[in-house]
């Protein structure tokens, strides 16, 4: 286990369990936290090992969204070199959800309680999103008359919809877990906690018995489409497929086939 205050990482066979760790502070996301965020999604990107990654919070909830009081200062004072400074820290905490969504590896949030602010820019930025019954959500920067500005405007109109995400943002009301499973921001919803999690690990190992390769490289072919259309990601895993599907883990596939097992896939 290594640990990247207010972040710890537990690395269990082929799963990084990425646990936000302030439970003091509801999991409130400081400047420390996207720094740690970045470096964290990194290393499970160069890890060999890791195949899929769960993000979950320690405590009550998975997190009350940004730590206002270390915003304070910042936000009091006047000037060009404070907007600045608040440009770079906005940018930051963009790069730390980019890291989440450009990781090659397929990130699972596991929400439960409190998703406020912050907490729906970064689950909009995971590839999977479950959540236990109590789970709330709000775009809760609208009520605080902020903007919000690290991926909720960009990314929750693709996954529910532009009229639900237009008025879930213009409204910034708490929302359930019923609702959210409802327009389809989450997949599964589970009677508690603990339930949310077991599902969550079982569901990242199943990611983890395909072959690594295949996973990785149908989540950089769905991200390009997204970004480039499906006339050009057609295009793109043609040549994605023609330049990789050769590998042994199509060999122990075909293999595992004829010998009526299950493969055991190395990546390679």
């Amino acid at each position: 286990m290594t640990e990247s205050a207010p972040i710890k990482v537990v690395k269990k066979g082929h799963i990084a369990f990425v646990i936000m760790n302030n439970p003091d502070k509801l999991n409130a996301m400081t400047f420390d936290f996207f720094s740690s965020m970045v470096e964290i999604f990194t290393d499970i990107d160069d890890d060999p090992q890791i195949r899929a990654a769960i993000i979950k919070g320690e405590g009550k909830c998975f997190t009350a969204g940004i730590d206002l009081m270390s915003l304070a200062g910042l936000l009091q004072s006047k000037g060009a070199d404070s907007r600045e400074n608040l440009r770079k820290i906005i940018l930051k905490g963009q790069k730390s959800n980019n890291a989440v969504i450009q990781c090659q590896k397929p990130v699972i949030a596991a929400i439960h309680n409190h998703c406020i602010g912050g907490g729906v820019d970064l689950i909009c930025a995971c590839d999977i999103r479950l959540a236990s019954n109590d789970a709330i959500f709000s775009v809760r920067e609208t009520k605080l008359g902020v903007i919000a500005d690290l991926g909720t405007l960009q990314r929750l109109p693709d996954i529910v919809g532009e009229p639900w995400a237009r008025e879930l943002i213009f409204t910034g009301k708490d929302f359930s877990a019923k609702k959210a499973l409802e327009i389809n921001l989450i997949t599964h919803m589970y009677e508690t906690k603990k339930d949310l999690f077991q599902a969550a690990e079982k569901l990242a190992n199943k990611i983890a018995d395909n072959s690594p390769l295949t996973i990785m490289g149908i989540k950089d072919t769905m991200r390009f489409t997204r970004t480039n259309g499906i006339e050009a990601g057609l295009e793109y895993v043609a040549q994605k497929n023609a330049a990789q599907l050769m590998n042994e883990d199509l060999m122990e596939a075909i293999t595992a086939l004829m010998e009526k097992r299950n493969p055991v896939f190395k990546g390679k």
